[in-house]
């Protein structure tokens, strides 16, 4: 995965992050839930570097991979 990739999957998990906690758009059901669940597969994947959705289709972003 390349940094880019990773990048924009923290920014995404903060996001994702933010609108749960901080704010009451989403409240606290399922989106809420959903939302934390993201965000922490997202931040686990940007910081392994390897998403296995990519792996499955054949994906890659990074170019030295």
């Amino acid at each position: 995965m390349g940094k880019l990739d990773r990048g924009g999957r923290l920014v995404v998990a903060a996001l994702l992050v933010f609108l749960a906690l901080g704010t009451s758009v989403l409240g606290s059901g399922l989106l809420f839930w959903l939302a934390l669940i993201a965000a922490a597969v997202f931040t686990l994947t940007a910081f392994v570097g390897n998403c296995p959705l990519y792996s499955l289709v054949g994906l890659k972003t990074c170019r030295d991979c």
